[in-house]
């Protein structure tokens, strides 16, 4: 035997029919923070930081990632 069943909802509905949280704070203070990163640039330094958080061994792993992305532009150390 089987059985299908067709809900229609909105996402908030089923939202809160599951019981999961409202993370629309959390989303829009995401959006946000990543607009102003967009209209500003990018630092040097938050990438760096972005690729410490990434590799393993933390200024080891940071080496690594350098080196291999002067490879891909062909630069020189």
């Amino acid at each position: 035997m089987k059985f299908n069943v067709e809900v229609d909802c909105t996402p908030e509905e089923a939202r809160r029919f599951l019981g999961l949280p409202d993370l629309t704070p959390v989303h829009e203070a995401y959006v946000a923070q990543l607009v102003d990163t967009v209209k500003n640039g990018v630092s040097g330094e938050a990438v760096e930081a972005m690729f410490k958080s990434w590799g393993p061994m933390s200024d080891a792993g940071f080496r690594m990632w350098q080196q291999l992305l002067d490879g891909m532009s062909g630069r020189k150390p």
